[in-house]
C-alpha cells in the first residue's frame, strides 16, 4: 500500500495487472529509453542494448498477473534488467564487457553522452583541467566504463545515473547493501586509475585492471 501510494508508476503498473493497454504504453514511453541508455552499459554489447530493453519489457508484460508492489516500480524494473543483462552475457559465453559506447541515436543523445561522461568524472573524484568535447569525451567515457567488472558497472549506473539508493541497488542486484558500498567504492578507485593519466597530461588510457 504504501508504494502504491506514493509511486505513480506502481498505479500505472497495477492497471497492467489488469490488462490496461494504455497504462502499459505509459509505462514503455517513460522508460524505454532510459532502459536502452542503461542497457548500453551494462549489456553484454552495445549493438544489443534496443533488443534488451524489449525483452525487459517483455518479461514485464509477461509477469504482470503475478504483480505485487513490493518495491518502487524502478526498483523493481531494474532488476528485471540488471537480470536480462547477465543472462545475455552468459548467453554469449563470455565475460560481460562493453567494447564501446556510442552516443544514442534519439535526440538527447549529446545529452547522454555528456551525463556519462560526467559520471564517470564525478564519480572518480576527480576534475578534468579543461573542457571534454565530442569524440574525445565518448572516448573517455568508453575508457572509463567499459572496463569495470559488470557488478561494478551496473552499481555505477544504477547509483549515479539512475539515482537509486544503496537499498535500492541492493534489491535490484540481489545483494548485500555492504556489497553495493563496496561495488561503489571499488568502481570509485578503478575510475581514478583510469581518468588519471587523463587528467594529469591528457592521455587517454588504453586499459586498467580492474
Amino acid at each position: 500500500m504504501r508504494y502504491q501510494q506514493s509511486d505513480p508508476d506502481v498505479r500505472l503498473m497495477l492497471r497492467v495487472r489488469d490488462d490496461d493497454a494504455a497504462a502499459f504504453e505509459e509505462l514503455l514511453r517513460k522508460y524505454h529509453p532510459r532502459l536502452v541508455r542503461l542497457m548500453r552499459t551494462i549489456g553484454p554489447r552495445p549493438d544489443l542494448a534496443e533488443d534488451l530493453a524489449q525483452e525487459t519489457f517483455m518479461r514485464v508484460f509477461r509477469a504482470r498477473h503475478r504483480y505485487e508492489p513490493g518495491a518502487k516500480f524502478s526498483t523493481w524494473l531494474f532488476t528485471i534488467a540488471a537480470n536480462v543483462a547477465r543472462n545475455a552475457a552468459r548467453s554469449m559465453g563470455r565475460r560481460q564487457e562493453v567494447s564501446e559506447v556510442d552516443a544514442p541515436a534519439a535526440p538527447d543523445g549529446s545529452q547522454a553522452v555528456g551525463v556519462l561522461a560526467a559520471t564517470a568524472l564525478e564519480a572518480s573524484g576527480l576534475m578534468p583541467t579543461r573542457l571534454v568535447e565530442g569524440v574525445e569525451r565518448a572516448e573517455i567515457v568508453r575508457q572509463a566504463v567499459s572496463v569495470l567488472g559488470e557488478r561494478q558497472r551496473t552499481a555505477l549506473m544504477l547509483s549515479r545515473f539512475e539515482n537509486l539508493s544503496y537499498a535500492e541497488i541492493s534489491e535490484a542486484m540481489g545483494l548485500s547493501t555492504k556489497a553495493v558500498k563496496s561495488l561503489l567504492s571499488r568502481a570509485r578507485v578503478n575510475l581514478r586509475e583510469i581518468l588519471q593519466p587523463y587528467i594529469d597530461a591528457g592521455v587517454i588510457p588504453n586499459e586498467v585492471d580492474p
